[in-house]
């Protein structure tokens, strides 16, 4: 029986396995078996051309249609440059050395696969010195031509010097010697959904025959992919059944009641629902850990407030975690409002059953952080918000019986763990809650690690929001009709947010990789401008299209106190246009704004869109959103916008971004991007199937806990989970 563990060196040789190993990071049989194809070519039928991209490394399949020697300019030497063709667009071939050996073999006519890195000159794309492989000629009868023609090429993920068609060999070499495989799948499982063994899924998915034999490969492999992550959420689902929490029910005749009774509306039929949900969770002894997943404005934070009154009603505190001071301060004023007399607890003029709310951020003054700290930690304070200062070792509760994780994608499982670890009597209750998913949760939500309610109604007197692509390059006077939107809306009396990507002015600013880069820096890769800030923004449309009107700018480089000011300004309509950066991004609620307009728009991801676009239509005015943009027409990032502008859908906008970013490594930290774990499932298209693996592994999880009667599984259990993702999974 092969084992996937062995050294390469031992199948392929010392001198193939270390290029292998540098190029690829393929250091055993298994790496190597499990580097799969990225696409499959015909030798019959030639890539298209129009895709490539500047700067890509490509494998094409391609046809010489000619070829042309001339002399170097400034040395001695000739150049070859080959034109090879898909019958439509053109790629030049470009050899400096050997060039009368390269005229003799690519002739026109040839076909073969050429790769190398592709450069733009005088506009025409090329390959300089190029590595190829050609096809031999196939000159025998009709029908083995034809089959000749047809068979498939697996085109890998290569690198400079390992070419797609040097690893085809090294895999065919070790297939070649392949014997059965050690396989993590019940035998019986596998007859129950017709599944091929491992050592045959592998041969057919790199030698397939036709794409019949590609299609049984990719399933038996989405397979092994589902069930071990269906197996360890299992495990860990039943693990937390096991674990203890205290039960909080709820009280009759208390503030939970008493909050009811004074509201100035009706519940929603989804809001009551999803409370009633969420209220059985939070009377159970065992954790609760759910997501509240509720379209901007659909009322999730009433819901989740409803959960902390029946906790505080029970003898417990809840905690509120929010993702910046803005957010967490706007939390702290609405959520204070609505309670009333019931948030004055120990004043004149509180109500029976009131509680007190404490505020926690980094910026309090000495004098309200030790207020707030002895608040928390008395168990006076019932409810108690903050930003990631909640998370500070000398921050302590008397008994946190609920965290509330507003914008979950906004921390880390670490940050989420530090809070839940301030429980003193077992784990507290966790509710998440988040607008769009981002595409990780989107995928632990089909894998099941995460108890999911929805918020779909909108609360009576919301407004529709209508969205809009503003192509500023390819028409200018679309941006100057926006500019004179804004004004007509300030004229009626309503407000507006314009928000850029960057605050700009003085200084350096850190990238998305955190290192400091100046101004001048910024998005100068590929040719693009730097993107627009607030505070060159501001200056130019307080003397432009905005000139007269009441401008104020926020961002993250104010104190805190000065960035309170400018909100309370805002919101008390002493403000015309806010120029911001992503801080009003989420929970900010001015009711009479009425625009938001998105500079640079596409370099925002979807779920930021969609949750500046909620910050308008969250009154009886109707909302509108411009989404502003310098992306041609056709291109992945407009095609992105476009999308945006099409639905107001949460869900549908957390399955597009899933789409463009795939899953994020469900069983690791990753938040995006081509996942460790996963490599051949998708949710888009795998949701059925990972339906299907999660009732086995619920099953044979029941049956065999400690997977004692499967050895393969559990050692492939521990592989890919390793102490550090079993770790990241208990915590998550």
């Amino acid at each position: 029986m092969t084992d996937l563990h062995e050294p390469l060196a031992k199948r392929l040789g010392d001198r193939t396995a270390k290029v292998l190993a540098t190029a690829l990071d393929l250091h055993t049989v298994g790496d190597l078996l499990r580097h799969h194809p990225r696409r499959y070519d015909r030798r019959g039928e030639l890539t298209d051309l129009a895709g490539l991209a500047e700067g890509e490394q490509v494998t094409v399949v391609a046809e010489v249609l000619r070829g042309a020697t001339r002399p170097m300019r400034n040395r001695r030497g000739s150049i070859f440059e080959a034109t090879v063709t898909d019958g439509h667009g053109q790629l030049s071939l470009l050899f400096f050395h050997r060039a009368g050996w390269h005229r003799d073999r690519l002739l026109p006519g040839r076909r073969g696969l050429f790769a190398g890195k592709v450069s733009v000159y005088r506009g025409r794309r090329q390959l300089a010195h190029p590595e190829y492989e050609l096809f031999e000629t196939e000159d025998g009868a009709q029908e083995r031509a034809r089959a000749y023609a047809d068979a498939l090429i697996p085109i890998y993920p290569a690198a400079e010097k390992v070419t797609s068609w040097k690893i085809a060999k090294a895999v065919a070499t070790v297939l070649d010697t392949l014997d059965d495989l050690p396989d993590p799948l019940p035998a019986d499982l596998r007859a129950r959904h017709r599944l091929v063994g491992l050592a045959e899924a592998y041969r057919l998915l790199h030698t397939p025959a036709d794409w019949d034999d590609v299609r049984a490969a990719r399933r038996r492999l989405k397979w092994d992919e589902a069930f071990v992550v269906q197996v360890a959420l299992a495990q860990r689902r039943r693990a937390a059944q096991r674990q203890p929490a205290r039960a909080r029910p709820r009280v009759s005749g208390a503030l939970l009641d008493a909050f009811d009774a004074g509201l100035p509306f009706t519940l929603t039929e989804g809001q009551r629902e999803v409370g009633e949900v969420i209220a059985a969770d939070l009377a159970s002894d065992h954790p609760m850990h759910r997501l509240l997943q509720g379209d901007v404005g659909a009322g999730k934070t009433l819901v989740a407030l409803r959960a902390m009154l029946q906790v505080v009603d029970a003898g417990g505190q809840a905690a509120l975690l929010a993702p910046t001071e803005v957010l967490a301060q706007q939390h702290h004023r609405s959520i204070t409002a609505m309670l009333g007399p019931l948030a004055r607890a120990g004043q004149l003029d509180g109500a029976e059953h009131a509680t007190r709310v404490a505020l926690l951020t980094g910026s309090l003054g000495a004098a309200a952080r030790r207020e707030a700290l002895l608040d928390a930690a008395s168990g006076r304070a019932g409810i108690v918000i903050g930003t990631h200062a909640l998370l500070q070792e000398q921050v302590s509760f008397a008994d946190l019986g609920l965290v509330v994780v507003d914008e979950q994608h906004r921390f880390g499982v670490e940050q989420r763990d530090a809070l839940r670890d301030k429980s003193a009597d077992g784990r507290p209750h966790v509710l998440v809650m988040t607008a769009t998913p981002i595409p990780r949760t989107v995928a632990m939500t089909v894998y099941g690690d995460l108890d999911v309610v929805a918020l779909k109604q909108l609360p009576a007197g919301r407004s529709p929001v209508a969205t809009h692509v503003v192509p500023a390059r390819d028409k200018p006077h679309f941006l100057t009709r926006a500019w004179e939107r804004i004004r007509e809306e300030v004229a009626q009396g309503r407000q507006v947010y314009v928000v850029c990507p960057r605050i700009g002015g003085e200084g350096e600013e850190p990238d998305e990789t955190g290192q400091l880069v100046s101004d001048a820096e910024v998005g100068e890769a590929q040719g693009r401008r730097a993107p627009l800030a607030v505070v060159d923004l501001l200056a130019e449309v307080e003397r432009g299209p905005l000139a007269g009107l009441r401008l104020a700018a926020l961002h993250g480089r104010l104190a805190p106190d000065d960035k309170d000011k400018v909100m309370r300004a805002f919101a008390a309509g002493e403000v015309d246009v806010l120029v911001a950066t992503t801080v009003v991004e989420v929970g900010v609620n001015v009711p009479n704004a009425t625009v938001m307009m998105i500079m640079d728009a596409d370099r925002f991801g979807v779920s930021q869109l969609h949750q500046l676009r909620g910050r308008v239509g969250r009154g009886s005015l109707p909302g509108l959103c411009l989404l502003v943009t310098d992306a041609e027409e056709g291109s992945p990032a407009r095609e992105r916008l476009d999308a945006v502008a099409s639905t107001t859908d949460g869900f549908e906008l957390s399955r597009l971004d899933l789409e463009q970013r795939r899953e994020g490594d469900v069983l690791g930290a990753a938040q995006s991007g081509r996942s460790a774990t996963l490599r051949l499932l998708t949710i888009t298209q795998d949701e059925e199937l990972i339906g299907r693996a999660r009732e086995e592994a619920t099953a044979l999880v029941e049956a065999d806990p400690e997977l004692a009667a499967h050895p393969v599984l559990a050692r492939t259990l521990e592989e890919r989970l390793g102490d550090d993702r079993a770790e990241y999974l208990e915590k998550a």
